[in-house]
């Protein structure tokens, strides 16, 4: 029986065996990885560059974007490392520090959709009040406090964890350190503090959740009273993007986490992992390029290199 003293590296797990799907593993990660540098890169230089821009909305989206690139850099950077040099190990600190980036880039993540989602609601649903309610002292203040929460509770889950005794070995059942397999190898009851930790962020985080589902009904009742049928669709395509976006990132961590224990299986877990850590922080920058027509002229703009023009 071993205890969290004399743990100095975790184990984590492989991707794969074969040294060619190891190989195949790295470049696709690879891919990824530029493919979000790239697309969240533009999108926080063509906001800060169009001046144009420079409105509620785009200013949450510039903050997303950086909670996005925060997101993937946590994970697939060490995932890559052990592919290619097929190794498990990460260190009692590294794993410390992976931990605290991820718990706190996913609640800064969910924060800022919870707070577009009420910009979308106040443009659509309460335009008169728009500029009152979405100054820029609001929006900095509510872009704040959605970083400050995050690291809070980043910082109370990580002292929690990793305070807790482990009895059961150093092997995680993860390509990432993450709470639910650290707390496999904690001792017999001593993980119920971290345990009602979670159950109050799962509390609060369902809060969010039955709010932005609020929020769209009163949305899509606003829309539908609007008498013209091009007033309807650009109201609709205004929100289209960050109902896309919250649905993929609250659908792939909700069933990764919710699936039946029946359909579960070790090469299961692995590819929703990938699914839910890597994958929305991918794609949310080229889903809101691809609907937002703004937003494109501005990366086009950014990318021809007249910026300095505009």
């Amino acid at each position: 029986m071993s205890n969290s003293s004399s743990i100095s590296h975790f184990l984590l797990l492989t991707l794969a065996d074969r040294r060619q799907l190891q190989l195949l593993h790295f470049c696709l990660f690879l891919g990824i990885s530029l493919a979000a540098l790239l697309g969240n890169g533009l999108v926080i230089a063509a906001v800060t560059c169009g001046h144009h821009l420079h409105s509620p909305m785009f200013f949450f989206l510039l903050n997303l974007a950086l909670s996005d690139l925060g997101f993937i850099c946590t994970t697939v950077p060490k995932a890559m490392h052990n592919s290619l040099w097929d190794t498990r190990d990460i260190s009692y600190v590294g794993c410390a520090a992976q931990l605290f980036f991820f718990m706190f880039f996913v609640d800064a993540e969910f924060s800022l959709l919870t707070i577009m989602c009420y910009d979308r609601y106040v443009s659509i649903c309460k335009p008169l009040h728009y500029g009152t309610l979405l100054g820029s002292r609001a929006c900095a203040h509510m872009a704040a406090a959605a970083w400050a929460s995050a690291f809070l509770n980043a910082l109370m889950h990580t002292a929690n964890t990793f305070s807790l005794p482990l009895c059961h070995g150093n092997v995680l059942g993860q390509f990432f350190c993450e709470i639910p397999h650290i707390l496999k190898l904690s001792c017999s009851k001593s993980y119920l503090s971290e345990l009602r930790l979670v159950s109050i962020c799962a509390f609060l985080a369902f809060g969010c959740f039955v709010f932005i589902v609020f929020s769209y009904v009163q949305i899509f009742r606003t829309v539908l009273r609007i008498p013209s049928e091009q007033g309807r669709h650009k109201a609709f395509s205004t929100c289209l993007h960050h109902l896309a976006v919250v649905s993929l990132f609250l659908s792939t961590g909700t069933f990764a986490y919710l699936k039946p224990l029946s359909v579960s299986s070790p090469s299961l877990d692995l590819a929703l992992s990938v699914l839910y850590s890597v994958v929305p922080p991918a794609l949310n920058s080229f889903i809101y390029s691809l609907r937002n027509q703004e937003l494109k002229a501005a990366v086009w703009t950014l990318m021809t290199g007249s910026c300095n023009k505009h």
